[in-house]
């Protein structure tokens, strides 16, 4: 039986991954911050779920995930949706340390414990939703777009180094465009929303594929083209938000 961990299983993307691979006969280990949240996948297939209680941002994250490999009897596959960011114009201090901590450090200390772990047993599959915020630095939201660009390059380095290495580890890098999740409960209309079924769908269909980098959906997959086209002289001239929204009332 194929086993897959999903760490960020309890909402959103995540979960909704979790549901399919447990459609398609997948053992599944499922982390999140609080284990209750996971328990609607614990209750779907009682014998092929294992929780754990995972916070990324914890120095001990990476010694619960090999905690959770254990209860699940391996990891083919390694699934990564945990993330944050927001709008931050007036580069509210605490929003940029907090995004860089769980999308970069957090990212990190579990993509990296993950790798380390496939590199010992076997090899495996690491997949991770970054997003199409890092194809540009993007004015309204500095430390996201950043961090997501951080995201995919590490992949990238990881995938070059598993190649030169020769281990038998596969990659996949996921962005998608504004998704109906938690993460975009601000009020705010986004343009292109996406129904998270939809993304969950797309993300196993490519997963079983091997997809290397899979831009979610074909609507963002030009953008995003357009984007990387786009010289830098005229990039910094973009208005991406309101002039008012970049200073706070006193």
């Amino acid at each position: 039986m194929k086993k897959a961990i999903v760490i960020g299983a309890s909402s959103g993307i995540g979960m909704e991954v979790a549901k399919l691979l447990l459609s398609d006969g997948w053992s599944l280990g499922v982390a999140s911050r609080r284990t209750e949240l996971l328990e609607e996948l614990k209750h779907r297939a009682p014998d092929r779920v294992e929780l754990q209680a995972i916070d990324v941002n914890s120095e001990d994250a990476g010694d619960l995930l090999l905690s959770l490999i254990a209860m699940t009897g391996g990891m083919d596959l390694f699934f990564y949706a945990p993330g944050i960011g927001r709008q931050n114009p007036t580069l509210e201090p605490e929003t940029e340390i907090n995004t860089v901590t769980t999308n970069a450090l957090g990212f990190t200390r579990m993509i990296g414990a993950a790798y380390r772990y496939m590199a010992n047993h076997g090899g495996g599959h690491i997949a991770a939703i970054t997003s199409i915020a890092g194809t540009k630095g993007l004015g309204p939201a500095p430390s996201y777009s950043a961090t997501k660009a951080f995201q995919s390059n590490y992949l990238q380095a990881l995938e070059q180094q598993a190649n030169t290495r020769k281990l038998p580890i596969r990659f996949t890098d996921f962005r998608p465009g504004f998704v109906d999740t938690a993460l975009l409960g601000d009020g705010r209309n986004y343009p292109m929303l996406m129904k998270k079924e939809d993304v969950a769908y797309e993300i196993v269909e490519a997963l079983n594929k091997n997809v290397h980098v899979r831009v979610i959906d074909w609507r963002w997959r030009i953008v995003t083209a357009f984007w990387r086209r786009i010289p830098r002289w005229i990039w910094r001239r973009f208005r991406l938000f309101k002039i008012e929204n970049q200073t706070k009332e006193s």
